[in-house]
Order: C-alpha cells, then sequence, then structure tokens
C-alpha cells in the first residue's frame, strides 16, 4: 500500500506552503507501509523560532484552503519543533538544529521518499511573485 492521491497532494501544497515562508530541507516520506495512523510525514527546517512559527501558519492557512484542517499541533509554545497532524499526513517543522539532532529521516530510511516539485526545492513555486 502506498500513500493516497489525496496524502500526495496534501503534503505538496504543505511543502509549496513551507516553502513559500522559507523552509529549508523539504522532504517527503511516504510511511503508509509502516504507520497506520498516517501516509506522509513531510520535514522542513526553519531558521528560528520566528520563522518555525511562520511556516507552521503558512502550512495551516494554506491546507485550510484545500479543506484540511489539523486534528493536532504540538509544540508551538517552544516553537522548536511544532508537529502538525492533519490526519493523512503529519507536517514537522523544525529548527535546523532539532533536525539534525533528531535526524527523522533516518528513523524512515526505508520508506520511499515522494517527489516534491523541483521549484519546491528552489524556492520558486505557483503563487510566488519573482
Amino acid at each position: 500500500m502506498t500513500a493516497s492521491t489525496e496524502a500526495v497532494a496534501l503534503a505538496i501544497a504543505a511543502a509549496e506552503a513551507a516553502s513559500d515562508k522559507l523552509a529549508d530541507d523539504l522532504v517527503a516520506i511516504d510511511v503508509s507501509e509502516k504507520l497506520v495512523i498516517t501516509d506522509v510525514f513531510v520535514l522542513c527546517s526553519a531558521a528560528n523560532d520566528r520563522q518555525v512559527r511562520a511556516v507552521v501558519d503558512g502550512v495551516e492557512e494554506r491546507l485550510h484552503g484545500l479543506g484540511a484542517k489539523p486534528l493536532r499541533r504540538e509544540g508551538e509554545a517552544e516553537g522548536r519543533w511544532v508537529l502538525l497532524d492533519f490526519g493523512d499526513i503529519v507536517v514537522h517543522v523544525q529548527l535546523a538544529e532539532e533536525r539534525i539532532h533528531y535526524a527523522i529521516e533516518r528513523l524512515w530510511k526505508d520508506c520511499p521518499m515522494i517527489a516534491l516539485p523541483e521549484a519546491v526545492h528552489q524556492g520558486q513555486h505557483r503563487g510566488e511573485r519573482q
């Protein structure tokens, strides 16, 4: 079993929103074969706690526009690692040093990566003005 089409679409939208807020090192991991509670983890890094909050707000706003609402939001008070659980996807927004320390990608290295649009990695995609 692989991630649903809807989960992949939400993951891409979340990555685009995070990219809009200058998040770095964006990846999406299909965890559907290992977990029954979600299909995709979206991971991204931010430079400071203010940017973590901006990325979280941007992701929530974009996905809310697509009809998705977070079931759970954790870690916001500290601003070091915020987890947004949308059911089909879970978005992890971490300070860069937290991302290195916890290395979530290594824990899920056996799971397939979901290809994100190249523009997400370059910080340029739909809706962004140049």
